[in-house]
């Protein structure tokens, strides 16, 4: 098993950056395709960026591309999620979340393992 404790939320002005980060502890983190998702309420969680084990093949929401980075410290054991010019709309709870095995996925279900989340607000 391994555990997941995000950080780094907050409020933040439009325009604005933050960066988040997830901890991992437990089983080897490099075991683990690891992923980024978000929800508000009354909506699905919804996929944001998602990272092979190796910090290959960084795939994004298309809506996202070009304003989030994903990326990985595997001798960290850290996941982390840069977002640029954030808009009100990124306003949200994210999600870190491990998949068992190398390669990750879009679909959240396809994961094994959850962080608690933390709350981005974007005000205007």
């Amino acid at each position: 098993q391994v555990q997941l404790v995000d950080s780094g939320g907050g409020l933040v002005q439009a325009g604005g950056s933050l960066r988040l980060s997830c901890a991992a502890s437990g089983r080897s983190f490099s075991n683990y395709a690891m992923g980024w998702f978000r929800q508000v309420p009354g909506k699905e969680r919804e996929f944001v960026a998602r990272i092979w084990w190796n910090g290959g093949s960084a795939v994004y929401a298309n809506s996202l591309k070009g304003r989030f980075i994903i990326s990985r410290d595997n001798a960290k054991h850290t996941v982390y999620l840069q977002m640029n010019n954030l808009k009100t709309e990124d306003t949200a709870v994210y999600y870190c979340a491990a998949k068992d095995g190398l390669y990750s996925a879009t679909a959240p279900e396809e994961y094994d393992y959850w962080g608690q989340g933390t709350q981005v607000t974007v005000s205007s």
